[in-house]
């Protein structure tokens, strides 16, 4: 447990918890603790997740404008439902991206944990374009990836961060449960 892993924590928890609530200020909160914990994966090797900040930078500014376009009158974001068809699409995508990176790491890096690590970096990405799209069911891909992404890090001896992700994890279901809220009023509102 270092100084950055504790910083990287706190920030990393501040910024979830202001996207469950759909406030703006997350995204520049996320993208200091990807900068962070950027830094960190490198110190111990997990290749694919270090990897994953830097493309989390861009999903960042993604999301911050995708967001600015996506609010109603009174400044709230709008979510929106997944279609079925992006859903499925977005997953294919993320499977082939577990299977490009695993591969690429596998062979090419001394990455800790290849495989896994390449899989959860890519499914975080389709959850991460989700939450920028404002689907609610960005929550529950959070959700599934978070609770390996614990078991993983208390594998890498990295406590508070394996800690962070089962609090993640708690957040997750919130927000899960208030953005399907604000779906839910939103769609009785436009009747």
């Amino acid at each position: 447990m270092s100084l950055l892993e504790i910083v990287a924590v706190i920030i990393s928890f501040l910024g979830i918890w202001l996207t469950t609530g759909r406030h703006m200020l997350c995204w520049p909160v996320n993208f200091v603790a990807c900068a962070l914990y950027g830094k960190l994966f490198f110190d111990v090797r997990l290749y694919a997740d270090m990897a994953l900040q830097g493309c989390f930078g861009a999903a960042i500014v993604y999301g911050w404008i995708a967001w600015l376009r996506g609010m109603d009158a009174s400044g709230k974001v709008v979510v929106r439902e997944l279609p079925l068809r992006e859903g499925v699409a977005s997953l294919a995508a993320g499977a082939a991206g577990a299977a490009a990176i695993g591969w690429f790491t596998s062979h090419y890096t001394n990455a800790a944990l290849p495989w896994m690590d390449s899989t959860l970096s890519s499914f975080s990405l389709v959850a991460q374009y989700w939450t920028a799209r404002r689907y609610p069911a960005n929550w529950l891909l959070w959700i599934a990836v978070d609770v390996v992404y614990v078991g993983m890090f208390l594998f890498k001896g990295l406590l508070l961060t394996a800690g962070l992700y089962a609090a993640i994890t708690g957040l997750a279901v919130f927000g899960f449960v208030q953005w399907q809220r604000a779906e839910r009023k939103q769609a009785s509102a436009s009747f």
